[in-house]
């Protein structure tokens, strides 16, 4: 059993992208408790946009996690760490480094969601559920599928892919303990 199985996991996940909005300003309106991916990978100044964000999440009562690097993610005082399905590995050492801290793990097909749960992902996030600009071509895997990948991440699954409003009434019932999005938070109100 992991650090997070006697807490409550997020339900609402934000995927920083460097290309597509700006992520304070996306922080700013997500409500309490929801969880920030901070995934700027090739920022030249990673480790101050990283600490910069963190304490914005901390000030909004959000679970910050930094993508990709357990070492950054226990540097900056995040409360976990993602690992891209590539890096599920690297859960380890995060673990080692955040005894209780949230772990999630990106998931592309079965393999992917049998992965991150041998390594103790406490949410999986499948996708691309639907067409999304992040994955261009990618076809979506559509609700039958990601409900099939769902049962197998055993109440940890997080949909990414596509999300808005019309594919949250299609994903009712497929076992979603959450979603996430990029595009869905950077759009401008209106």
């Amino acid at each position: 059993m992991t650090a997070m199985a006697s807490r409550r996991l997020p339900t609402l996940y934000l995927m920083t992208d460097p290309a597509r909005g700006d992520p304070a300003a996306a922080m700013r309106a997500l409500p309490r408790g929801a969880a920030v991916i901070f995934r700027h990978y090739e920022a030249a100044d990673r480790e101050a946009l990283a600490r910069a964000l963190r304490h914005l999440a901390r000030a909004r009562g959000l679970v910050f996690l930094v993508a990709g690097d357990p070492r950054l993610a226990a540097l900056v005082g995040a409360d976990g760490f993602h690992a891209p399905e590539r890096l599920v590995h690297r859960i380890a050492a995060a673990r080692r480094l955040m005894p209780h801290g949230l772990m999630s793990a990106a998931a592309h097909g079965a393999p992917g969601v049998l992965a991150a749960r041998r390594a103790g992902a406490d949410a999986v996030l499948i996708s691309p559920v639907f067409a999304t600009a992040s994955h261009p071509g990618a076809r979506g895997l559509g609700p039958v599928r990601f409900a099939a990948l769902a049962r197998l991440a055993d109440g940890k699954a997080v949909a990414l892919g596509g999300m808005d409003g019309r594919a949250l009434r299609r994903l009712r019932g497929s076992g979603a303990a959450g979603y996430a999005a990029i595009a869905a938070f950077a759009r401008p109100p209106g």
